[in-house]
């Protein structure tokens, strides 16, 4: 009964929201089948993204012979291997590309009220990082989980000011007007 009061769920958009801040989104969740000599095996597999809408999203999967254990365990190897993402007001700083297998993944800045314009696996990585005014793309395989990791690529690869400022041994004043 306490771990009603602890969880709950929205049903429209499969996310799932806890009191400990994080937000999850299950971004695919299948049914395997391994097939032994004694017959088939069936178990699930969940592609859960969890984020805390500050600035920090992580992927997970997790397999099970149940679906709550499959989501449960993808759950916790998002929040395990969260990156921060850089961002500057609502949106990413500047455009990065992101590439896993045959997937790429174009992350572009807009402007304030554009609103959250990506698709699928892209689109839940975003809301879970708090990036609330995005433009993507994605191009080559629409595979989910590698449109996933492609996003995430590109999102490691941004850098706030403050953080370029410090590797550069300069302040932002500095960096800014080109000295």
């Amino acid at each position: 009964m306490t771990m009603q009061r602890d969880k709950e769920v929205n049903r429209e958009d499969g996310r799932e929201k806890k009191d400990s801040g994080f937000v999850d989104h299950v971004v695919s969740l299948r049914r395997v089948t391994k097939v032994t000599k004694g017959g088939k095996r069936f178990s699930f597999a969940a592609f859960v993204v969890s984020g805390d809408k500050q600035g920090k999203v992580g992927l997970g999967l997790g397999k099970s012979r149940e679906v709550s254990m499959a989501i449960a365990k993808a759950t916790n190897r998002a929040r395990k291997r969260m990156i921060e993402v850089a961002r500057r007001g609502s949106t990413v700083p500047y455009e990065a590309l992101g590439k896993h297998g045959a997937s790429r993944v174009v992350v572009r800045p807009a402007s304030k009220g554009t609103g959250n314009i990506a698709g699928g696996a892209v689109r839940s990585i975003m809301d879970a990082a708090g990036v609330v005014d995005v433009l993507t793309k994605s191009m080559g395989s629409s595979n989910g989980i590698n449109v996933a990791k492609a996003t995430m690529n590109a999102l490691a690869k941004l850098r706030s000011a403050d953080r370029l400022s410090m590797l550069r041994g300069k302040t932002v004043q500095e960096m800014v007007k080109g000295s």
